[in-house]
């Protein structure tokens, strides 16, 4: 089990986040469950180098999470899939066991009906999901995650430069196209759009 208590993982996950909220509270207590389902007890610690989180949401609870676990994206050992679902799947390295943990809808209603007296929403459900049961937060699934080497925390197994804007591209993201290696962005498109051809 973590040395620390639900309201100290809490209070350090606020510190980071900004605020308290649901998903503040959501966040603690999934990480906890797996953490506790898994048998890893000082992530930040002696078991740093046996996790790693796939998080399936960019919303509160995942800066829950990453202050929980230790993991991150600089790290490589916070994952983001973009599913816009309130789920994480936490991995462990050493024995390659995974569960997925997802929030469950039905947890708001139940948190209306544990503290009809508190009008306010949320205020309603930081008090509810502190202290609902496991069973009543959250579904668990046993799932296989395989990540490819190219994915795992550690040093870059190759870098590579763009051969049409200069880029430099780690950890196998380069694509061939036309016999040049080339960044995704400029084989694809990017996200951005470049205004001004020079760096500075």
């Amino acid at each position: 089990m973590i040395n620390k208590t639900f309201d100290e993982l809490l209070e350090e996950s606020v510190a980071i986040h900004g605020h308290l909220c649901p998903g503040q509270v959501l966040g603690v207590r999934l990480s906890i469950y797996a953490l506790g389902l898994l048998g890893i007890d000082d992530p930040k610690g002696k078991d740093r180098k046996r996790l790693i989180v796939f998080v399936e949401i960019d919303r509160c609870a995942t800066d829950a999470i990453q202050s929980v676990t230790g993991c991150s994206l600089g790290k490589r050992t916070l994952k983001w899939m973009d599913y816009g679902v309130m789920a994480a799947t936490f991995l462990d390295l050493e024995t390659g066991r995974a569960v997925r943990i997802v929030a469950r809808e039905e947890a708001r209603e139940i948190a209306a009906q544990r503290f009809p007296e508190i009008e306010n929403k949320y205020k309603r459900q930081i008090e509810a999901y502190r202290v609902m049961d496991d069973k009543e937060l959250f579904g668990v699934q046993e799932v296989e995650v395989e990540v490819p080497e190219a994915d795992m925390p550690g040093r870059p197994g190759r870098r590579v430069q763009c051969q049409e804007c200069g880029d430099w591209v780690q950890d196998y993201r380069d694509v061939e196209k036309e016999g040049r290696i080339l960044c995704r962005a400029c084989a694809h498109g990017g996200y951005y759009k470049v205004i001004s051809k020079g760096r500075s």
